[in-house]
C-alpha cells in the first residue's frame, strides 16, 4: 500500500483533516449535493524537503494562464467529480496535491494518488493568485451551494450592492461580528468561467471575503478552510431566521441602524 504524505507531517495532516472535517459538515448540512462545492488550500507553508523532492505522477497540465504569485507553491486540491461525503472520509482519495511549476502556467499531482484536480481549478488558483499579490495570508478558498442563500439570489432586490448584508447582518448580532465585510454579489455567470472567476475577485478587491454567485452558491476565502466555512455558516443561520420569520407571516424587524453603529465600536468592527 502507498504510503501518504501526510505519515510523519502532523502540521499538513492537521490541516487536511480541517478540509475533511469541513467536506462533511457541507454534505451534512445539504450545500453539497453529488460533487457539488470544491475546496482549495495554499500548503506551501507545510512543505517540507521530502515533500517538495516528490516526483510528479502525471506529465504537466495547463492552469490556462500564467499565475506568477504562485510559482513554486503547493495546493490541496478536491478532485474533479469527488463528492464531498467521500472527502470527508478519504481526503486523499478524494482530493490531490499539486505543485505548480516555474513557468507558473502548468501544475502537476505529486501525491497521494492521480486524482486529477476540480475543473474550476483555474478559477480557485487564480483567486490564490490575487490573495498573494496582496500580501494576504489566506490560504483557503471554498465554493458550496447553501440553500437559504442561493433562493435569496433569485430576489432581485437583493442583488443590489449590500442590500443582503445589511439584511442579513440585522437579524443577529453574531453576523455583523464575524462577518463584518458582508456579503458580495456577483450576477449569473457560467460556472466554472474565467468571467466567473474575475468577476469573483473583482468582488473580493472590493473587501467582501464571502461572495454570493446568483442562483448558483456562494465562493469564501480565509485564514484556513474552517473560517471561510464558519463565514458561510454564519451567514446562512441569519438567511435562516429571515426566511422563518417570513415563513411564520411576518416580516422580521432586525437591527436597528443604531443597534449596528453600537455593535461595530463595541467589537471594533468596520463600520
Amino acid at each position: 500500500m502507498m504510503q501518504s504524505i501526510l505519515e510523519n507531517r502532523p502540521a499538513l495532516e492537521a490541516e487536511i483533516r480541517k478540509v475533511a472535517e469541513v467536506a462533511g459538515y457541507l454534505w451534512q448540512k445539504g450545500w453539497a449535493e453529488r460533487n457539488g462545492g470544491n475546496i482549495t488550500v495554499n500548503i506551501t507553508a507545510w512543505a517540507d524537503e521530502g515533500l517538495r523532492s516528490l516526483p510528479a505522477l502525471q506529465e504537466p497540465q495547463p492552469i490556462g494562464g500564467e499565475l506568477p504569485y504562485l510559482k513554486g507553491m503547493y495546493f490541496y486540491c478536491k478532485g474533479t467529480n469527488k463528492r464531498m461525503r467521500d472527502l470527508s472520509r478519504q481526503p486523499m482519495q478524494n482530493g490531490s496535491v499539486i505543485r505548480i511549476l516555474d513557468d507558473a502556467a502548468h501544475y502537476e499531482i505529486i501525491a497521494d494518488e492521480a486524482v486529477k484536480p476540480t475543473s474550476e481549478l483555474p478559477s480557485h488558483l487564480s483567486v490564490h493568485n490575487y490573495l498573494l499579490s496582496k500580501g494576504s495570508a489566506y490560504t483557503a478558498s471554498l465554493h458550496t451551494h447553501p440553500t437559504e442563500l442561493v433562493a435569496m439570489s433569485h430576489h432581485r432586490e437583493f442583488l443590489a450592492k449590500d442590500v443582503l448584508t445589511q439584511l442579513l447582518w440585522s437579524m443577529i448580532p453574531e453576523t455583523k461580528a464575524f462577518c463584518p465585510k458582508g456579503l458580495g454579489v456577483v450576477p449569473y455567470l457560467l460556472p466554472g468561467s474565467v468571467e466567473l472567476a474575475e468577476a469573483t475577485i473583482r468582488s473580493l478587491s472590493e473587501n467582501y471575503d464571502v461572495v454570493l454567485w446568483e442562483k448558483h452558491g456562494v465562493f469564501a476565502v480565509g485564514e484556513d478552510i474552517m473560517e471561510a466555512f464558519d463565514m458561510v455558516d454564519t451567514l446562512v443561520k441569519s438567511a435562516q431566521i429571515y426566511q422563518c420569520s417570513r415563513s411564520m407571516g411576518f416580516v422580521p424587524e432586525g437591527m436597528s441602524e443604531a443597534q449596528l453603529r453600537e455593535m461595530s465600536a463595541a467589537f471594533h468592527l468596520p463600520k
